[in-house]
């Protein structure tokens, strides 16, 4: 019977946050359609993700292995995502807003001739008409777009940490499906050459508690070692404002915003930074947030739950100190 279909992703043996967000959502429209979830997952030797999938909630796992599937390729998820989905034949294909989701989303629901949506932030069942309506963030997150889509499949992507990820449940069980891949390589008009991992160390940034960010108003490179210090005594990660990045203080991976990452921290201190619509979009899924600026008019100030008019240095120096003493680290 028709379901939402999720792609589940992997990383370091683990499923990605990203996956578990989809599939909450992918529980949410299980209640709403009365349809059962069912999770995609593709590369090489990933059977035993299969038990975690029913745990965070999937009914059904399509197993897609091949050697042409180890990492990421876009032409080659396409086309065997498009074989489970003519197999499965869901009502809804749930995907990340990540750059992942953005190649294959469109791709795979012009395949389909499937309706697009591109990173709702919620959804709900329209009771009159019984389609589902997307909500989308719009004009740098100052209003909302509400979409309902008259096709009878519908591929969309989630924005990332707007969703709260699947809890598990222990024991639960589902059916597993395993597919045989009709791929080669002449199939694929791009290929990989080479993947260049960044050096990261610490927490990530997608999924820290707490993170530490720095705009324009700290002046340079040397004012991140002080935001480095301060995210390290608090066991957080360190984020940047687009004008910090751009700038080339610290690397574009430490960007927030809505061309940047998204974060849902339970703590976002923003020090030195104006608070412009785009970046105040990728943090709305803060739990608290503090800002430190010397400009008591700055828009940041507007979505803060706690503002201070101080210089950024001092008020960051002094956290340091007394966290320090708090901790004994």
């Amino acid at each position: 019977m028709p379901g939402i279909l999720v792609l589940a992703t992997t990383k370091d043996g683990r499923l990605t946050r990203d996956t578990l967000e989809l599939l909450t959502g992918a529980r949410r429209l299980k209640e709403k359609l009365a349809q059962p979830v069912a999770a995609a997952i593709l590369g090489t030797e990933v059977g035993p993700y299969v038990p975690l999938l029913f745990a965070h909630g999937a009914d059904q796992v399509y197993r897609a292995e091949h050697p042409l599937l180890k990492g990421y390729q876009g032409d080659a998820y396409a086309l065997v995502l498009h074989q489970i989905c003519e197999r499965a034949q869901p009502t809804v294909v749930l995907l990340p807003g990540d750059v992942m989701g953005r190649e294959l989303g469109p791709r795979l629901a012009y395949r389909l001739q499937a309706a697009f949506v591109g990173e709702f932030i919620d959804f709900d069942l329209d009771q009159a008409s019984r389609r589902l309506r997307f909500t989308r963030s719009a004009y740098g997150g100052k209003a909302v777009a509400v979409v309902e889509p008259r096709a009878n499949s519908i591929v969309a992507t989630a924005k990332l940490r707007t969703l709260e990820p699947a809890t598990q449940e222990e024991g639960r069980m589902g059916e597993e499906i395993r597919v045989d891949v009709a791929l080669e390589a002449p199939q694929l008009k791009t290929r990989l050459i080479e993947r260049v991992q960044e050096e990261t160390t610490g927490v990530n940034l997608g999924d820290a508690k707490i993170v530490v960010s720095g705009g324009r108003g700290v002046h340079g490179p040397e004012g991140f070692k002080v935001l480095e210090e301060l995210a390290q005594v608090l066991r957080g990660a360190v984020g940047a404002s687009r004008a910090a990045t751009d700038a080339g203080w610290v690397p574009p991976s430490w960007q927030v915003g809505q061309t940047g990452r998204n974060v849902s921290p339970d703590l976002y201190l923003a020090f030195g930074i104006s608070g412009a619509t785009q970046h105040v979009a990728g943090i709305s899924g803060s739990k608290h947030i503090v800002a430190v600026n010397t400009d008591p008019t700055a828009p940041i100030f507007k979505v803060a739950q706690l503002g201070i008019v101080e210089d950024w240095k001092a008020v960051a120096t002094s956290l340091i100190r007394h966290c320090k003493e708090l901790t004994g680290r």
